[in-house]
């Protein structure tokens, strides 16, 4: 992988903090719940195509009492794309070479009537430079207050910003979370936003506030929500709902097709599967 520049570099070390500070702050939800679960990180390299260094990453994974399977993962990679794939990406079609760094994390709960969940910003550079990501709930059970506190947040982060990006993109994840085989959404949505190019600074910015106000308001849903009880037919409805999100996992998302094609860490690829499910 070739040196970082000053963007790239501004990126990297941008979603490597915020995984810092969401890991201190899931683990601080454990140690409330009388748990001492914490983070394990296991580096990777990846090994690009054309034989150069391709970068790699750290996959941080937590099981305790109140998040029965959490992964946050970081990675920055880069080299060059193999074959068609390149033609679907932005701006490398005419050259296949490409850089990437960005954060992933999915959160899977031991309480039903605590909402999953999950959050993904990143940095592309081909011939071209822009930010993606977003972020979206996904309650076995769904709460119209979690659900209204999600979006509220994420809309006053995007409203500081542009006052059309939460609409845009708010309908844009409703569009993208969507499993048409089965007929319906993922979860009660978020945002999701990617290819938003121009302006550095004001796009870092942004892709920054969604980090922020991800880490304001999921924890808040989590401690509300933590000690509520359930009974054995909502655990039922999430291990079903967990097989939905699993579905859509492994047939429509971008980020598994993405990670599969540049030759990226499995074990982190598939850290978003649920670790229990039913298919009734």
């Amino acid at each position: 992988m070739q040196p970082l520049d000053a963007e790239q570099t501004q990126a990297r070390h941008w979603f490597e903090t915020l995984r810092d500070l969401i890991c201190a702050e899931f683990e601080a939800v454990e140690r409330e719940a009388g748990s001492d679960a914490a983070f394990e990180y296991t580096p990777w390299d990846r090994a690009d195509p054309s034989g150069e260094p391709g970068g790699g990453g750290v996959r941080g994974v937590m099981k305790g009492r109140v998040f029965e399977k959490v992964g946050v993962n970081v990675s920055t990679v880069g080299g060059t794309f193999e074959g068609e794939f390149a033609k679907s990406i932005h701006g490398a079609g005419d050259n296949p070479r490409f850089f990437a760094t960005g954060i992933s994390l999915v959160a899977h709960m031991a309480n039903p009537r605590v909402p999953a969940v999950h959050m993904n910003t990143r940095f592309l550079v081909t011939t071209k430079r822009w930010f993606g990501g977003g972020a979206d709930l996904n309650p076995p059970i769904p709460d119209q207050y979690d659900t209204d506190d999600f979006h509220a947040e994420l809309k006053a982060a995007c409203d500081r910003h542009d006052s059309t990006h939460y609409p845009r993109f708010k309908e844009w994840a409703d569009d993208y979370f969507w499993i048409p085989h089965r007929g319906v959404h993922r979860g009660v949505g978020g945002i999701f936003y990617d290819h938003l190019e121009g302006d550095f600074a004001a796009n870092f910015a942004f892709t920054q506030d969604v980090g922020r106000a991800f880490l304001e308001v999921y924890p808040r849903i989590v401690r509300r929500r933590m000690n509520d009880g359930w009974t054995p037919q909502d655990e039922a409805a999430m291990l079903e709902w967990r097989g939905r999100y699993a579905e859509f996992n492994l047939v429509h998302d971008r980020g598994t097709l993405f990670g599969l094609k540049t030759g990226g860490n499995i074990d982190a690829i598939l850290m978003s599967l649920p670790p229990r499910a039913t298919w009734s």
